[in-house]
């Protein structure tokens, strides 16, 4: 049998947040706020058991602070929350990381005046408790699949780039290059996630499949290494760059306006 193309993980923490303990392949990391601990078991275990990363809160202040240092790839909200409400979030969290990441309310408040508010500011779904935990799920699946195709399919082809996540195996213009799993898991995940800022965290745990607690220039080197490898250049539409603070973004430097625009936001790090 193929080994999984992220390492298991058992657990990631933060000064305000545990991840909850899982096993088996990495694919996504869910964000949850729910006030309640029952609900919140719940959803977190709907969500490792899809085989996510599931980091839950319990507060929206907390929530907000976490997500200001990293990023993920779902967010699952209460619309009451301490410190700051899932309305308010939502709101944060747009204007912050953008209408590509999925977002979901579960509430007991299920009126439709909040409903409404929430999918008119830019949610995409609203459930109420108590959740069915299969129609959750196929909910949690759906909204990834739609907001990150790459990561679902088994082949992804961009530009000269070809990744083949069943054989493991990457060419470019045609041609096969070697590289190590960790250089796959980590060019796979940049590829999935074109014109998107990665957060060194949010690297570390999908690639290394454990817990980022400091300071490293492991994630550099590798990065590094794999420019190298795979010719990420101009030359060939791609360019991987620094973003000052946070992490790694892949841009796309032709088609994409919205790329180009990012350009200019890259410094050093």
């Amino acid at each position: 049998m193929r080994p999984s193309l992220v390492p298991s993980i058992t657990s990631w923490s933060t000064s305000e947040v545990t991840v909850c303990r899982f096993t088996g392949p990495v694919i996504m990391r869910v964000a949850i706020l729910q006030s309640d601990p029952q609900h919140r078991f719940v959803i977190g275990g709907i969500i490792e058991r899809l085989n996510h990363v599931c980091i839950p809160f319990s507060d929206g202040l907390s929530m907000s602070k976490a997500l200001s240092r990293s990023t993920v790839d779902m967010l699952i909200l209460d619309w009451h929350s301490s410190g700051l409400s899932g309305l308010d979030l939502l709101k944060s969290m747009r204007s912050g990381i953008g209408e590509r990441t999925p977002v979901m309310f579960a509430s007991a408040d299920g009126g439709e005046s909040n409903v409404v508010r929430a999918l008119s500011a830019g949610a995409d779904n609203y459930v109420t408790h108590p959740v069915r935990s299969a129609e959750f799920g196929a909910r949690v699946q759906a909204l990834l699949r739609r907001a990150y195709p790459a990561k679902t399919a088994a082949v992804t082809e961009m530009g000269p780039y070809r990744f083949d996540s069943r054989q493991q195996s990457v060419t470019v213009r045609g041609q096969p290059v070697q590289l190590s799993g960790t250089q796959f898991r980590l060019a796979l995940l940049f590829f999935s996630n074109v014109g998107r800022v990665l957060a060194r965290d949010h690297i570390f745990a999908m690639v290394w499949g454990r817990e980022f607690r400091e300071s490293t220039r492991t994630i550099d080197s590798h990065v590094s290494r794999l420019r190298l490898a795979l010719m990420i250049e101009p030359i060939n539409h791609f360019r991987l760059q620094p973003v000052y603070k946070s992490g790694y973004r892949l841009l796309h430097l032709f088609g994409d306006t919205t790329d180009e625009a990012c350009m200019h936001e890259e410094a050093t790090v």
